[in-house]
């Protein structure tokens, strides 16, 4: 058993984290503003992130998992607050590598401004940057879009609210942009592995190594619905954010340092499987944006 803070714990990755490691038998802990459900059976200690002081000192944690830490000054309130510091992993970002750099993307290349994702991606750097500084054996994961089980953005679930309602699908351009998912439980059992093996390298892309397009993301979708799919293809004149949940912005990372560790990784079938199975009876902790009525105002003569 080992005895595990995560920063976060109510919403998404954080909560299935912390579910995950419970159902394992470990003793869980969450740190939040005890604004949301907790999970079940978790640890609750109460505060801000940006406001943490001395309410971790009392604490010995065997591992800390980074995953509400969104800035460099979140890193130093974070580290400046455990009394020790034995594993700690770090959820970054793939947006910390900027567009402009061959692709796929190796945890070896510079990383620096991307003006997809603006201060976001930025704002990790600094994180990245802060925790190394302090704690050179941390450990740091870079995902691409993570998707699954416990998932509040309005992705994959606006694909099955129209799979469901048996709509035509909206389809950017000709739908061949590139898309690379990783599952949240994929993400917990890499985390897993990374504590048990202790690699030398300190940062990971994860994610599928095979990379999917929006044709198939939506093909599949439909498909775990059980929905027949008609296509609707968009042209640019239009934003492509106000009718499809991702941004046009087509990358993929190399996965080969994760793939020596975790060869095998849940596919995309089975993930989005697994997630509408959750979705349906949870659609209330998904935020849903409007997609729909765009879609039926502007390009409903498409």
């Amino acid at each position: 058993m080992k005895k595990i803070l995560i920063m976060g714990g109510t919403i998404f990755v954080s909560k299935y984290l912390a579910t995950y490691f419970i159902a394992k038998g470990d003793d869980v802990y969450v740190y939040n503003r005890n604004t949301h459900k907790q999970p079940e059976k978790a640890k609750l200690i109460v505060g801000d992130r940006n406001n943490i002081g001395d309410s971790l000192k009392q604490y010995d944690f065997d591992l800390v998992i980074a995953v509400n830490t969104y800035t460099g000054d979140d890193m130093k309130e974070l580290l400046s607050s455990l009394s020790t510091i034995k594993d700690i992993v770090f959820i970054s970002s793939s947006a910390v590598y900027p567009e402009t750099l061959p692709q796929p993307f190796k945890e070896e290349q510079l990383v620096g401004d991307n003006s997809i994702w603006g201060d976001y991606g930025s704002n990790k750097i600094e994180a990245e940057q802060v925790l190394l500084s302090k704690v050179p054996n941390a450990y740091i994961i870079r995902p691409p879009y993570l998707y699954g089980k416990m998932q509040n953005l309005y992705r994959e679930a606006f694909v099955f609210d129209c799979a469901e309602m048996n709509k035509p699908f909206y389809i950017p351009n000709n739908g061949d942009m590139k898309l690379q998912f990783f599952d949240v439980e994929d993400l917990c059992r890499f985390i897993e592995i990374l504590i048990d093996k202790k690699p030398d390298d300190r940062i990971f892309n994860v994610g599928n190594e095979k990379i999917d397009t929006i044709n198939t993301f939506v093909e599949t979708c439909y498909k775990v619905v059980g929905s027949e799919l008609e296509k609707k293809y968009v042209d640019k004149g239009y934003n492509q954010r106000d009718y499809f949940p991702f941004h046009n912005y087509s990358y993929c990372l190399d996965v080969s340092k994760q793939k020596e560790l975790m060869p095998t990784t849940k596919s995309l079938y089975q993930g989005l499987k697994e997630s509408y199975e959750w979705y349906k009876n949870h659609r209330n902790d998904v935020n849903r944006k409007d997609y729909i009525s765009f879609i039926e105002n502007e390009l409903k003569d498409i």
